[in-house]
């Protein structure tokens, strides 16, 4: 009595008012919960991605080339400074012909390459792109297993059982009939000795339905032989049909394709990382490209270099000779050439480096052996200035931007899983009902179907079940720990757009930078190439020594390095810009 008493008041406590309040409170919070996430993912920009950057679609105006905008800054240095009047004639020109550098690199023995051929060799053959190409087949290998969810299962079974019994003495019983001989007389069963074989086959097909039932037909078939003193044969079939769906948890199609939509987001977010990667290596391999470019243009320059210093040395001999010079200035004149030698030597070197750089990237290291083995570069840079529009390119990057794209897709997914674990927090309240049509048969097998939808005979149920965690805590806590993962990415969100307008500022900001420097630099090659021909001349004149020679010819080599660089650099700002919009140059016309 006490237990049941006991009882009585946890079910009267629990079931009821507990159980209202917890679901109530549960509700209420995470609704909360969801509709401030929900109010925060309307401000989300709709995002589309873009594969071509075009520097004119984002130009105030018409580009202006190098020679005018060296006019123009000519021209603003001769109003704040006096006019200068030079002679290039002169100016670097070789004196002696007849020198030359042997060299194991040779641009008319070497293999040349656009940029547009570098990048579709890196797309085709970059390991880390074949590597990456993966992800996006196991994304829709496990796409296809959640839509596969819902297939309609076919099932049959088939089991046959014997029974050997011998004799059995059993209860005794009363007799209860409406032959009054009988009525109320005590008897004793024996389970009498025989031989029961039982065979069962059934097939049917179970229906999985979006709102989370289940369907089932099937046709059970029943054989029963009974071996004994009252031997019998039977048989026994049925048409069968149920269906179970849940009503709270688990119920409606928005739950039960929850796991499909959050698969083919996934598969959105893989494809958005392997096209970054894509783009990444592209943006690597065009600033591999032109850092070939640099190297050769440096080591062009370190030949003219070795050159002039020849030319002055085998100049310093003859007036040695002639009596016109002294003989220490030969000493200076083949330290000048030693100098020289060594720049020379680094330069083939750093050209060794960058030439490997880039094969490295279109996974050809095999020809590293082979001859001819040299890259050269014949696409010229695109020396045009543009004045971009800041805002016009910031929202385009804000739209494109892969990292920003893949965020928004799990921000999504993020949304309906949060659904989904909302809904998980309700009682599982299920609602199941069967009905059977049956036929029986004696000792034939034809007829068993005979009588099977007459509705003579048949069967049916219909029951409701109730089930909920006492205190929930497990559903709630994944519920909220799917909450605070899509504030965290909201979070993210915010310092990638951060991150986004800083690094497309900075891209544009090194674009002027650069373009400055070629100008600066240009200018400087023009008057160190004076200021070194005036030096020699000052020299065979005798009012120079030939290190005063030397030392105009380094800075105009050095003069003619900060060009070269300048100029490589202002392609790669490009590329930089280019990849902060999440695109790539758009004359390459490449496709991934």
């Amino acid at each position: 009595m006490i237990q049941r008493s006991t009882h009585k008041q946890v079910a009267r406590r629990q079931s009821k008012p507990l159980l209202g309040i917890a679901y109530l409170t549960s509700m209420l919070c995470f609704s909360l919960a969801f509709a401030e996430i929900v109010d925060q993912s309307k401000g989300n920009i709709s995002l589309e991605p873009s594969k071509s950057f075009k520097p004119e679609d984002y130009s105030a105006g018409p580009p202006s080339d190098l020679k005018k905008s060296l006019n123009d800054y000519q021209e603003k240095k001769e109003n704040q400074t006096k006019k200068i009047r030079i002679d290039l004639k002169q100016a670097i020109e070789e004196a002696d012909k007849a020198s030359v550098i042997d060299s194991a690199f040779d641009k008319t023995q070497a293999n040349s390459f656009s940029i547009s051929d570098i990048r579709a060799k890196a797309l085709k053959n970059n390991l880390s792109i074949e590597v990456a190409k993966i992800d996006p087949a196991i994304a829709g290998a496990a796409l296809r297993q959640e839509q596969a969810k819902f297939d309609n299962i076919i099932f049959a079974y088939a089991q046959q059982s014997n029974r050997d019994t011998p004799r059995i003495s059993s209860d005794n019983i009363g007799i209860k009939s409406n032959d009054n001989d009988l009525n109320g007389r005590e008897a004793k069963l024996s389970i009498l000795e025989q031989n029961i074989r039982t065979t069962d086959i059934s097939a049917g097909v179970k229906v999985p339905l979006r709102t989370g039932g289940t369907v089932t037909l099937s046709s059970p078939i029943e054989s029963k032989r009974d071996k004994g003193v009252f031997g019998s044969e039977e048989y026994r079939s049925a048409m069968r049909f149920s269906i179970s769906q849940p009503l709270l948890r688990n119920a409606g199609k928005t739950v039960n394709e929850a796991s499909i939509r959050v698969s083919e987001f996934n598969q959105q977010a893989i494809q958005y990382k392997t096209k970054l990667l894509a783009i990444r290596i592209i943006a690597m391999t065009d600033k591999s490209y032109w850092s070939l470019y640099e190297a050769w243009a440096q080591l062009d320059v370190r030949r003219q270099q070795y050159r002039l210093a020849i030319q002055n040395l085998n100049m310093v001999k003859r007036r040695v000779t002639e009596g016109l010079t002294a003989a220490i200035e030969l000493n200076r004149a083949e330290i000048g050439v030693a100098d020289r030698m060594e720049a020379l030597i680094i330069a083939e070197t750093n050209l060794k480096l960058a030439q490997r750089q880039l094969r490295f990237y279109m996974n050809d290291m095999d020809t590293e052996d082979r001859q001819p083995n040299i890259i050269n570069t014949i696409t010229e840079p695109n020396l045009v200035r543009y004045e971009f529009d800041r805002e016009k390119l910031l929202n385009e990057a804000l739209s494109a931007r892969l990292e920003l794209l893949e965020l928004e897709v799990k921000l999504a997914a993020d949304a309906i899983n949060i659904q989904y674990l909302e809904n998980q927090t309700l009682p599982l309240f299920t609602l199941d009902y069967q009905y059977g049509a049956l036929s029986p048969s004696v000792n034939n097998l034809g007829n068993v179907y005979q009588n099977t939808l007459n509705g003579q005979f048949s069967d049916w149920s219909v029951g409701l079940k109730f089930e909920m965690p006492f205190t929930n805590e497990a559903n709630k806590g994944r519920l909220e720990e799917a909450v605070q993962q899509r504030n965290k990415r909201l979070a993210t969100k915010q310092l990638q757009t951060l991150t986004v307008k800083k690094e497309i500022y900075d891209a544009l900001d090194q674009v002027e930078n650069n373009w400055q420097r070629i100008l600066a630099a240009r200018q400087q090659v023009v008057i160190a190439g004076l200021n070194y021909d005036a030096e020699l001349k000052q020299f065979n004149e005798g009012l120079r020594t030939m290190t005063e020679v030397l030392e105009t010819l380094t800075r105009l080599g050095e003069a003619q390095i900060k060009e070269v660089r300048a100029v490589s650099d202002y392609q790669a700002s490009f590329v930089d810009t280019a990849y902060a919009t999440g695109t790539v140059l758009g004359y390459s016309k490449l496709d991934f």
